[in-house]
């Protein structure tokens, strides 16, 4: 990997997404069958022979087979909502994980400030719409603008080296990105710049879940805004 400073130019990285499906109400299941079993049982009524009709108890034991169904499927929906209201309203942690489980060793995608480790950190910065040149501005904890380097159209992903324009390594901290976008010279938009971490763990706090970067930062799950594999 090309690493960047104050007078080099950034080096383009590739991003991948997941996805997800919902899933389906067991009670709307069960109601789509019962009328499906009602259908199946008039049909058997009308078709049946009329010298040897279908015994009553046949009907009967069948209607008590699906009751019996549905009663359990009931049952294990109220015995979910009573778990949910003794545990104060928060789901069980493994419910709140679900889901999550693979993200670990993933790289998260988020618009934070980070931790400066001496590592490159990559970044994406997008440029707004309409607007034709941009600037990746570099501020330390204090909001201090440290760094600001001119980015390419073609560019929306970067990776900074951690330098200044002299060669010297800026002292370890925490560090966040933004973008300055431009038309005709004149600013249209500051916004802050997305920067990739690798996730080292994940935890169920409060009904939440809840991530650790790799440089320490701990912050809620719903925070990130995407996932890739990690890039060698």
């Amino acid at each position: 990997m090309v690493e960047i400073s104050g007078t080099q130019p950034f080096q383009t990285t590739a991003q991948s997404g997941t996805t997800s499906a919902p899933s389906e109400s067991a009670r709307a299941v069960v109601s789509s069958d019962f009328e499906t079993f009602l259908k199946m049982m008039t049909v058997q009524v009308q078709n049946q022979d009329p010298l040897n009709p279908i015994d009553s108890s046949d009907y009967a034991t069948q209607l008590a087979t699906f009751s019996s169904v549905e009663q359990q499927v009931l049952t294990n929906e109220l015995l979910t909502s009573m778990k949910t209201l003794l545990s104060g309203g928060v789901e069980a942690p493994g419910e709140v994980l679900r889901g999550y489980s693979d993200w670990v060793g993933m790289e998260a995608l988020v618009e934070e400030p980070v931790q400066f480790s001496g590592q490159p950190i990559d970044v994406r910065a997008d440029f707004a719409p309409n607007a034709n040149s941009a600037m990746l501005v570099v501020r330390d904890s204090e909001g201090v603008e440290l760094e600001r380097f001119v980015l390419n159209e073609n560019q929306s992903h970067v990776s900074w080296s951690g330098r200044d324009a002299s060669g010297q390594m800026h002292p370890q901290g925490v560090y966040s990105f933004e973008v300055e976008s431009f038309f005709l010279d004149e600013l249209i938009d500051t916004s802050p710049a997305a920067v990739y971490s690798n996730i080292n763990e994940v935890w169920a706090e409060s009904g939440t879940a809840k991530l650790r970067l790799s440089d320490g930062t701990e912050m809620d799950a719903n925070n990130v805004i995407g996932l890739r594999e990690p890039v060698v």
